[in-house]
């Protein structure tokens, strides 16, 4: 037999992994799958996403038990429980998806070193991205800390195909085997809260919903629209990616067949837009796998330490959705109700959190990651880094957004606005728009429900350029 150890793979299609132990079947025995719960990383998950997580192992647990088989499911230590399973079972290999957080690194060694210790075959493969790091290089042989030239390169490699799903006799029948499968686990039973966010329908079906859903039409123009949150012309893939309920081969592939459909050169250089997203986050897979401390330090190095200020108020504030910035407070307050936040706002908040505010920005990744269900280590990290200017390849530090041409920008309506603040679902545009240059009587005849704004966006810009200054050693004269 054969043991296949789902983590952030969480599909029966397009797995390399699984798909590699399925070819193997009939040397090697049958394919075990098996999924455990392993406290040290449950210790970084989230109610929300845990919510997902199980939702999408149900779907999973359904999918192998309609070919005949089961999904095994247990708690504890992964170095302790896949050797004790392996040895219970008699497999003679044990085949993985591997990671590229510093954890999933650790944990992967760790894992390798315990079953050469037992004796047992092992081997593991790059699922997660299409490319994997060291593959996409300078000419130097070093990875790309300029998603440009990563992109340029990315574009034109060829991609593999999806992989397939193994035949129902390749994976192990409960009826052969005497081994108990193990009860999913409610929320409660691995000590969390119920989630605070809707919970969107996990599992391969409802991702490859979204996927075709999104390139029957929005996908033509991304281009266009990705930028207006009211639209909301985006893929709500991410989830998804995250997660492994559907495998990015097959979505690069069935992107490419929109492009090639594309009616328009217009409508192929939309869905080429969209494809450099899928880019984006590879990239940033690249640079976590290289450079794993990254999640609690700066990319960039400056002179000095960067002065982040410590305001428990403003932070609390920004969390919350009450900042009397209008596009700041409605991306925050989707954030706690849909556990998603619209691209373009992420930066909008994030930019002001870092820039307007002077928090660090791990303040603001810290709290994401508590409410994202599709926190992704590298892209939410690179994100983050990117909007507080320490990050690679990351806005200059002078690039401040200003929160109130970014709404009026983006949302002219205020429709995305008026859906998550309701204090301002009266208020007409022009009042939300520019609700930082209202009078106090004006505020309390429009939104009196409605804070002012904390701070003074020109003072607050002027205040975060001295700061990176400072940092970089710059003074003025």
């Amino acid at each position: 037999m054969q043991l296949h150890w789902h983590r952030d793979d969480l599909r029966v299609s397009d797995n390399v992994a699984l798909s590699r132990a399925g070819t193997n079947a009939a040397e090697l025995g049958a394919v075990v799958p098996v999924f455990v719960f392993d406290d040290a990383v449950l210790e970084h998950a989230s109610p929300n996403r845990v919510a997902f997580m199980l939702d999408a192992l149900d779907a999973l647990r359904a999918a192998y038990r309609e070919r005949g088989s089961d999904l095994l499911l247990r708690r504890g230590d992964p170095r302790d429980v896949l050797p004790e399973l392996a040895e219970a079972l008699d497999a003679e290999r044990v085949v993985w998806n591997r990671g590229h957080s510093g954890l999933a690194q650790e944990r992967d060694a760790d894992v390798r070193d315990v079953l050469d210790d037992a004796g047992i075959a092992h081997a593991d493969f790059e699922d997660a991205i299409c490319h994997e790091p060291g593959s996409i290089t300078t000419n130097e042989g070093t990875p790309y800390k300029v998603y440009t030239y990563f992109w340029k390169k990315w574009r034109d490699r060829p991609k593999d195909d999806p992989r397939s799903v193994p035949e129902s006799e390749a994976l192990w029948s409960p009826e052969a085997v005497d081994v108990a499968a193990g009860d999913c686990p409610t929320q409660a039973d691995l000590e969390f809260d119920e989630p605070t966010a809707t919970i969107p329908d996990a599992g391969t079906a409802a991702a490859r919903e979204r996927l075709l859903e999104f390139l029957e039409s929005d996908v033509y123009d991304y281009a266009d629209r990705r930028d207006y949150p009211a639209d909301d012309c985006t893929s709500h893939l991410s989830v998804d990616l995250k997660w492994g309920t559907i495998g990015i081969r097959e979505v690069h592939e069935e992107v490419v067949v929109a492009r090639d459909l594309a009616d328009t050169e217009a409508d192929h250089d939309s869905v080429e837009e969209f494809r450099s997203q899928l880019a984006w986050r590879e990239f940033y897979a690249h640079v976590l796998h290289y450079n794993p401390e990254v999640v609690s330090e700066n990319y960039k190095d400056y002179e000095h330490q960067i002065a982040w200020r410590d305001d428990p108020q403003e932070l609390a504030a920004w969390k919350h959705g009450e900042t009397g910035y209008p596009v700041v407070d409605a991306g925050m307050r989707q954030l706690r109700e849909e556990g998603f936040v619209h691209n373009r706002v992420r930066m909008i908040v994030a930019s002001f959190l870092t820039k307007d505010l002077q928090i660090d920005w791990r303040e603001g990744y810290r709290h994401y990651r508590e409410h994202l269900l599709d926190h992704d280590t590298g892209n939410d990290n690179g994100g983050w880094q990117w909007a507080a200017s320490t990050g690679t390849d990351a806005q200059p530090y002078f690039r401040i957004f200003n929160p109130m041409t970014q709404g009026e920008d983006y949302d002219p309506d205020a429709e995305y606005i008026r859906t998550y603040v309701p204090e301002l679902a009266d208020a007409p545009a022009e009042a939300i728009h520019d609700w930082h240059a209202l009078s106090l009587s004006e505020r309390n005849r429009v939104a009196p429900e409605y804070p002012a704004p904390i701070v003074d966006h020109g003072e607050r810009r002027e205040a975060a350029l001295a700061m990176y200054k400072a940092a970089r050693g710059e003074t003025d004269g």
